[in-house]
């Protein structure tokens, strides 16, 4: 189900109390920024619903495109200026090299992605010759080429059945192919079958399956201030978050409905997710002279989806990488 999410930021003006810094005067537009269903995501709509982006002067509209191809389509094309998605994604669907740009990192999955996989197959070098159901557009299929490489093995090497994530959750259960790449609450669900165990979930890769914000590289020229703002929002949610968890899960549950309308659907997903603050994104960008995990993160994507012929032109990881508003 698609769904328009929207923040009016109302501008309130003629009256300034003494001592107090007023906000920034809003964009004429609001910054429209793709997202999917997701809990790391969340803290983008407490921003919203807190205040903390109207705080920092700047209006955004949270739409939800559940479909990455759809997401990025419609995102490159200009109907949305900033986006939300997988690390390892973004380089499937640009046209020109420099044309979309990372300028902070959202979260880490930290267990919440995994493969499952019939009993018998216990190594991920047994996944050869086998049915493995997984999203080949998205951060999944990214995470399976990244794991078959370390096995010594390509795309080639199993049978790839393309689905979407929940899908794929949803028929592993009732034993429609071999393995399959999703992520909760169908991890725990698979290990709950007699006949199937987690083969691996993201813990054992800390960094590889994480989330940023990507922005247009004309939206970034044209506002560098509303993109810091948006930046400097997400840090200022995670810090509420960090200080108020139980009420930032209740508000994110509410805001973003579907499969996690429930607070403690939410945080059970959440217990697989790790959020990043200011700090974070420093360590995870890292600099143009000394780059961090991002820079790996995205370079391994280059290599997994050109494997594919996925990738439609040449690109390096630093054609992405702005490093302007995690380190400004």
């Amino acid at each position: 189900m698609r769904r328009h999410l929207s923040l009016v930021a109302a501008v309130v003006g003629g009256i300034t109390l003494a001592g107090m810094v007023a906000p920034a005067p809003a964009v004429a537009d609001p910054v429209r920024i793709a997202v999917n269903t997701w809990v790391g995501f969340g803290p983008l709509y407490l921003a919203r619903d807190k205040g903390i982006f109207q705080k920092h002067g700047v209006d955004v509209e949270l739409v939800t495109v559940e479909k990455t191809a759809e997401k990025y389509a419609a995102f490159i094309s200009g109907k949305y200026d900033m986006a939300a998605g997988g690390a390892g994604t973004s380089v499937i669907y640009i046209t020109e090299p420099d044309q979309l740009q990372y300028v902070a990192g959202l979260d880490d999955s930290n267990g919440g992605d995994g493969v499952v996989a019939k009993n018998e197959i216990t190594s991920l070098a047994d996944l050869k010759g086998k049915s493995v159901a997984v999203d080949m557009g998205g951060i999944s299929g990214f995470y399976l080429g990244a794991l078959l490489k370390t096995a010594g093995l390509k795309f080639s090497d199993v049978k790839a059945i393309d689905m979407p994530s929940d899908d794929v959750g949803k028929q592993f259960i009732s034993k429609q192919f071999d393995a399959g790449v999703t992520w909760e609450p169908y991890l725990t669900k698979a290990k709950g079958t007699d006949f199937g165990h987690l083969l691996i979930d993201s813990s054992a890769t800390p960094g590889l399956l994480s989330d940023a914000l990507i922005a247009r590289k004309d939206f970034v020229a044209k506002h560098p201030k509303e993109v810091k703002a948006i930046v400097d929002s997400w840090n200022e949610a995670i810090d509420y978050y960090n200080a108020n968890k139980q009420e930032s899960i209740e508000i994110m549950a509410k805001a973003m409905g579907d499969w996690l309308k429930d607070p403690k659907v939410f945080a059970e997903t959440l217990e697989g997710v790790r959020y990043y603050g200011a700090s974070d994104n420093k360590t995870f960008f890292g600099s143009k002279a000394k780059p961090g995990p991002l820079y790996q993160t995205v370079k391994e994507a280059i290599a997994v989806w050109s494997e594919l012929g996925k990738v439609k032109v040449k690109v390096k990881p630093e054609d992405m990488m702005n490093y302007d508003f995690v380190n400004g």
